[in-house]
This record gives structure tokens, C-alpha cells and sequence, in this order.
């Protein structure tokens, strides 16, 4: 009997134990179904816009007692082994394909961002580190169940987080980390603690990825009906005789372009959990939002909230490269370094990187891509030009030469910072009423001088963890820092610094390397469109739940925290 079999059996004991008998194992769901075989009106208690991070748990959760639809305008990540397999990573985010499940962006300040289009959300495509959010953090959320806040933590634990093997170079920058001052040691904890740790992963021993989707195992089966490429297009009101507006629809859309409707039964609630990007551009196309950019569009005001796409944040990473003359694991996120300056230190590394595994769109073989996985120019992670010259045509430069390399070259990793926060804030708006388009948004890096403070304080410490003792394996003693920095700020075109006083003046090279991490937020915070209980302010029957309720970024990477709150 397999491995996989048993576990499989094992997961369905657990699930009996636990009082959950009804329930299925991924990705053998009955309740997956295709827009397309959905009824032309429907009714449920709950509906629930977005199969993400947060909107799986939530469905999940609501499920054991209410009748649930739950729409996800993506496909499913099951059988899809560029989102499987870690060796696979940066195959999603590199595909641009329509049915991807990785939606390209860029932001006004010109940096290449990606957005989930998948069951699943966006831990189908991240780096896959788990980790919870500090007490602090949970306070200042006004999450004042604390038990509550650690039970749904541990309820997600148990099917999608794992500790991740600590081979050598990984070792090293833990290590590292701590002959640098990054102290105390915490060993393997999920708990956001200051010092140096490992981690939580979404990878399993084999390299295999467990996804938000993955907690779907936890539903009635009975009660649950999730439809695949289900495009929401706006919410439908109840305006009659009210003294508030009410969410009781959804007008949706299936892949051949048909138009489907689905209510609430009386008493039900419409949730948004469509991401930091989706959420306050699907409450625009139903009218909630500025009075004056609705009415520049066309859109009939329901309500005039001016909020609705504020307060949107990207934390910045920075990273520099470090060439090994000594072979390395592939390793995406593992380690961290929590700093007291509001930095957080943190390493991928590989030959060939996380990169190149399969083909294109689902696990098509072809020949290994030559990349550098989470920090490929095919991802859109192009450092080597400022922000708004990252264009196409760059990228495809980039990537030429990049194939001109030795293959030496792609041996070593990367030692990366996030900013805490961050501070700097901007704009979510609507560029079209199609809401299968990006929205135009503006995070802003480094508007506020203390994040690009924090920004040169971490790559100082990054420099301090290459020159240690227990770094020194991996990195050739006769490349200096200030080479380093250089190769960083143009890799992998050539070897020549953009900025004469890049590798000395590091608030430039802040700027002129800013990539995104991916954990952009906001645009539905709390306070400002939605109340404590996620209720959206000035109307009835709708909250929002997910990272664009967010002020700041909940611990050192925040997939852990989304799903603990679609719990």
C-alpha cells in the first residue's frame, strides 16, 4: 500500500475523529463544478466571492451548518504540477497564459506584480512560508479572542503546514543570521517571535504544495457547491423600501460568456474574498465606492464611500545575490530573521533555483528553463532596471541574456529583506468595467522615509550574514560586498552598477531594486469600508474578508493569518 494512500486513509480517520465523517479528500471533491453546469438562477444561505486564502477556510467553516456557494473565477490547482511541485515554482507566475492561474500586473510605480486566478489563491503561487502573526499584531486587529485566533490557526496547521527540511544552505543562513546579531535562536516555531527561526511550510516532505484549497477537505460535502471559472461581475441590491442598501445577489459569468444569477435565501450574507486587488474593485463595479471616479465610469452610486481603494500597501523586498563555488539545495522560504529595526531577513536558493521543472500552463513537459526561480525576469522580477523601466521588452532582454550565462552562474541564492508595515500607502482605481481586467493601483515604495530606512538597515544586515564564519562555504572570498551589490543591481545583463554610487549609497539601491514579495494589502480596511465584524459600512447582507481589510502585513509572510481569519 503507498504512501499517499495512506495518508489518504489516515486524513478520513481524522476526519471521523474530529466529527467531520462527511467530508472528502482533495482533490476527489464532488462539489467542484464548472461554471458552466450552474443553473441560470440559484439560491443558497451564504455566497462567498473568491475560492482564495481566505474564502476556502470560510466556505469550509460556514458549510458544516448553512448552504454555501462559493465562486472562484480560476480553475483548480489539482493536477496542475507547476503549482504541485516546489522545483516548479516560478513556472506559474511565469505563465501569462489566459487560463493561468497567476494574473500578471503593474503597478503605476512600475513594478511587475502578480495576482491569483486559481482555487486556492495565493497559495498556490507563493513561496510557501507559514507563519502566524505576533500577539501585537492580533491586538491591534481587535481580534480579542485570543483562544479563537490559536484554535483556527491549529485548525489549519493540521492539513496544509509542515516543517521544512534545514539542509545545508538554508543552515548557513540561519547561521549566518545569528553571527550577525539576529538573536535569540527559536528554533522551529509557526510563532512570530524576534530573533532567528525556521519556519512553517506549505510543502510537504516530496516537495508537494497543500493550498488553501486543501481545507475544503474540512467541508460538508452536502452543503457546498464551488463553481470554476465563475467571473463575479457585481453584487445585486435590494433597494426597495430599505433604509439601507442590501446585498442579496451575485451576477456572474461562466467561461462561454453565459450570464448566471445566484441570491441569498432571506437572512443570508454575500462575503467578498477576492484578494487586496479584487475586493474593493468588485465593491466599484456594484457601485459602492467614490461618488466622483463611479460616476467618471458610468456606474449607478449605491453607496458613496470613499475609502474603497485606499490604503493600498506593498511591502518592498530587496535582495542581493550570492554566487556559491560549492553546490546548494533548491530552497524557497525556510528561515527568517526577525529584526527589532522593522526589517525581516530571508533566503531562496538552488541550481536552476525553484525554476524550470515543467513547461508552461500545467505540467507540460519541456526542456529546464535557465532562471532564478523567485527571482527570475520571467516572473517579472527584474531588478536590473528602475521600476517603470521594466517593460517587455526589458524582460525579454533579461531573459536572452540570461540564457547566454554559464550555468555556473545560476548556482548560489538569494538573501532577501521585507519592510515591516509598510508605512508608504496608495490607491486602488478602476481602468475598465471588465472585471476580468487589473485595476490601476499605486503602492507608493518608499514614500515614507522610515520603510527605506529600514530598507538600508536590512540589507546591512544581509551583508553582515554573507561576511560570517558560517556563511563562508557559499560565497567566493574575492567578490566583495560592493560587487555583489553591483552584480544585484544589473544581473543578469552584465556586470556593470546602473548608478555610479549604487553599491555605496544604499537608499538608491532600495530604489532601484524594489521588487514586490507579493504581499501587497488594503482597500477594504477595517475602520475606513468595513466595520469590526467585517461588515461593510452603509450597507446590509455584505463584509469583506481577506488582505484588504489589512492596515499592515500580518507577520513575516501573511498566508498563515488570512486563512486563521476565513476560519
Amino acid at each position: 500500500m503507498g504512501v499517499r494512500r495512506l495518508q489518504k486513509i489516515f486524513l478520513l480517520l481524522f476526519f471521523c475523529f474530529v466529527g467531520y465523517c462527511h467530508s472528502e479528500v482533495a482533490p476527489k471533491y464532488t462539489f467542484l463544478k464548472q461554471a458552466t453546469e450552474a443553473p441560470a438562477v440559484s439560491y443558497y444561505d451564504y455566497i462567498i466571492i473568491g475560492g482564495g486564502t481566505a474564502g476556502c477556510p470560510l466556505a469550509a467553516t460556514l458549510s458544516q451548518k448553512f448552504s454555501v456557494l462559493l465562486l472562484e473565477r480560476g480553475g483548480s490547482p489539482y493536477g496542475n504540477s507547476n503549482i504541485t511541485n516546489l522545483a516548479s515554482f516560478a513556472d506559474t507566475l511565469a505563465d501569462l497564459s489566459p487560463t493561468s492561474a497567476s494574473q500578471r500586473f503593474v503597478s503605476e510605480d512600475g513594478v511587475i506584480n502578480a495576482r491569483a486566478r486559481v482555487l486556492g489563491g495565493g497559495s498556490c503561487l507563493n513561496a510557501g512560508f507559514y507563519t502566524r502573526a505576533s500577539p501585537d499584531y492580533v491586538r491591534r486587529a481587535g481580534w480579542s479572542d485570543g483562544r479563537l485566533v490559536n484554535e483556527s490557526y491549529s485548525w489549519v496547521e493540521r492539513l496544509v503546514a509542515f516543517q521544512p527540511p534545514m539542509l545545508q544552505w538554508q543552515s548557513a543562513v540561519r547561521d549566518g543570521l545569528l553571527e550577525a546579531g539576529v538573536t535569540p535562536y527559536n528554533g522551529f516555531t509557526y510563532d512570530h517571535i524576534y530573533g532567528t527561526k525556521v519556519g512553517g511550510t506549505i510543502f510537504d516532505s516530496n516537495g508537494h504544495r497543500h493550498t488553501a484549497a486543501d481545507l475544503l477537505a474540512y467541508a460538508n460535502p452536502s452543503r457546498l457547491t464551488v463553481l470554476l471559472r465563475a467571473t463575479a461581475s457585481k453584487i445585486l441590491w435590494n433597494l426597495k423600501g430599505r433604509r439601507k442598501p442590501a446585498a442579496n445577489g451575485v451576477l456572474f459569468k461562466d467561461e462561454t460568456g453565459r450570464w448566471k444569477r445566484a441570491y441569498v435565501k432571506r437572512g443570508g450574507e454575500i462575503t467578498l474574498a477576492a484578494g487586496a486587488m479584487g475586493s474593493p474593485q468588485l465593491l466599484m463595479l456594484s457601485g459602492v465606492g467614490p461618488r466622483a471616479d463611479l460616476a467618471k465610469k458610468g456606474i449607478k452610486v449605491v453607496v458613496d464611500q470613499p475609502m474603497v481603494g485606499k490604503g493600498m500597501s506593498d511591502n518592498p523586498m530587496n535582495a542581493i545575490f550570492v554566487p556559491s563555488p560549492s553546490p546548494v539545495e533548491i530552497s524557497l522560504i525556510q528561515v527568517v530573521g526577525i529584526t527589532r529595526f522593522g526589517s525581516y531577513i530571508e533566503a531562496a536558493s538552488g541550481q536552476f533555483f525553484a525554476g524550470g521543472g515543467g513547461g508552461r500552463g500545467g505540467g507540460a513537459e519541456a526542456p529546464a528553463a535557465r532562471d532564478f526561480g523567485i527571482f527570475s525576469p520571467q516572473t517579472g522580477q527584474l531588478s536590473t532596471v528602475p521600476p517603470k523601466q521594466r517593460t517587455p521588452e526589458a524582460i525579454e532582454s533579461a531573459v536572452k541574456a540570461m540564457n547566454n550565462l554559464d550555468q555556473s552562474a545560476f548556482r548560489g541564492g538569494f538573501i532577501l529583506e521585507k519592510v515591516i508595515g509598510p508605512l508608504s500607502t496608495g490607491h486602488l482605481e478602476l481602468k475598465t468595467l471588465n472585471p476580468d481586467d487589473n485595476p490601476s493601483v499605486t503602492f507608493n515604495y518608499f514614500s515614507d522615509p522610515l520603510d527605506l530606512r529600514r530598507c538600508v538597515q536590512g540589507i546591512e544586515t544581509i551583508e553582515k550574514v554573507i561576511q560570517t564564519k558560517s556563511f563562508n562555504k557559499f560565497r567566493y572570498s574575492f567578490i566583495s560586498i560592493e560587487a555583489l551589490l553591483n552584480m544585484t543591481v544589473n544581473f543578469p545583463v552584465n556586470l556593470l552598477p546602473r548608478h555610479k554610487n549604487d553599491s555605496k549609497d544604499l537608499e538608491q539601491f532600495c530604489k532601484d531594486t524594489v521588487m514586490t514579495i507579493w504581499h501587497y494589502h488594503g482597500g477594504c480596511q477595517v475602520g475606513r469600508v468595513v466595520d469590526g465584524d467585517y461588515r461593510v459600512i452603509g450597507v446590509d447582507g455584505l463584509r469583506v474578508i481577506d488582505g484588504s481589510t489589512f492596515y499592515f502585513s500580518p507577520g513575516t509572510n501573511p498566508q498563515a493569518t488570512v486563512m486563521m481569519l476565513g476560519r
